[in-house]
């Protein structure tokens, strides 16, 4: 008997009900879906296009592009193994802009869930982190850089308080034999915290991130996507986007203020001189978060935060 096809099955998308509402599918739009994972979002999005409407969807993981391409077979949908950074370039090319363009950032599932990957710090796997699986890995990075170098990106990235003391563990043990695996670099993670802070929850999880963040360059991708993402919007067109982290959230909330922002001009001109007008409008004033029932369902979306603009102009 043939096994009915889930498309969600390689990645449950994060508050799927919640990024419809927000993206308002046109169904003769053009959309991109600048992390396509296992196309859950995109999947959602293709079946309500029509004829006319199309989908560019992308990934830097070639494992992403492969199960999408099985899950979004016979949609309109264009996928591209391409990181969402280049997603200006890629309208462009296509003499396009779009009505909706979407960023699920961070992690996707498969990543997780594949042990080879590295991303895990709960079993033991090569220290890779690459989700492009190309370049640097987390394990160049901890064995090549400087004290004073893993030590910024601990601090940067994870706001690791007890970076300095994890990095002084992290360059003894590599002085003896490289860092090679999670788990060696967990163990030397919770040698370099206190106890206390050892038996209230593990540790790993800001140095985990910041690595992960370095090793695919990704608060400089996200800087360079949301000035394009926004520029690539047809006007009445929705950029929304997914964050995981504090650091993403921060930046998005910024730069969706700076597109909302009108005149800048001071108080105590008595006429506006500059002739800014704001560019965008947020869909909702705070962050949207996922529902209990999500929450109880699935744990990856407890750090969700939702946050969706329109340009207006």
């Amino acid at each position: 008997m043939e096994t009915k096809y889930d498309p969600y099955a390689y990645h449950r998308p994060i508050m799927l009900d919640a990024v419809m509402q927000d993206l308002a599918v046109k169904p003769d739009g053009i959309y991109l879906d600048g992390t396509v994972g296992g196309g859950g979002h995109s999947h959602a999005i293709a079946t309500r296009l029509t004829a006319g409407g199309h989908l560019y969807a992308l990934d830097q993981d070639p494992d992403a592009i492969a199960a999408a391409a099985r899950r979004l077979a016979g949609l309109p949908v264009t996928l591209i193994h391409s990181n969402f950074a280049s997603l200006r370039q890629i309208l462009e090319q296509q003499n396009t802009k779009a009505d909706g363009i979407l960023l699920d950032l961070g992690v996707s599932s498969h990543e997780l869930d594949e042990t080879s990957r590295g991303f895990s710090y709960h079993r033991d796997a090569p220290l890779d982190m690459r989700m492009s699986q190309t370049g640097r890995s987390a394990a160049d990075l901890v064995n090549t850089l400087s004290a004073d170098a893993l030590v910024d990106i601990l601090f940067r990235y994870g706001e690791e308080k007890y970076a300095r003391t994890i990095v002084n563990r992290i360059v003894a043990a590599r002085e003896q034999k490289p860092i090679e695996t999670t788990l060696e670099l967990a163990e030397l993670i919770k040698q370099g915290v206190p106890a206390k802070v050892r038996r209230d929850k593990n540790p790993c999880k800001k140095t985990f991130q910041a690595l992960r963040i370095a090793v695919n360059d990704e608060m400089n991708c996200l800087r360079i996507a949301l000035q394009d993402a926004f520029e690539m919007l047809k006007v009445g067109g929705r950029l929304v986007i997914l964050t995981f982290h504090s650091l993403e959230d921060r930046m998005v909330k910024q730069a969706f203020a700076e597109y909302c922002t009108g005149c800048t001009c001071p108080s105590s001109f008595p006429i506006c001189v500059c002739g800014k007008q704001p560019r965008g409008q947020l869909i909702h004033r705070k962050p949207v978060t996922a529902s209990e029932t999500e929450l109880q369902e699935n744990a990856r979306s407890h750090s969700a935060r939702l946050r969706s603009i329109q340009k207006i102009r």
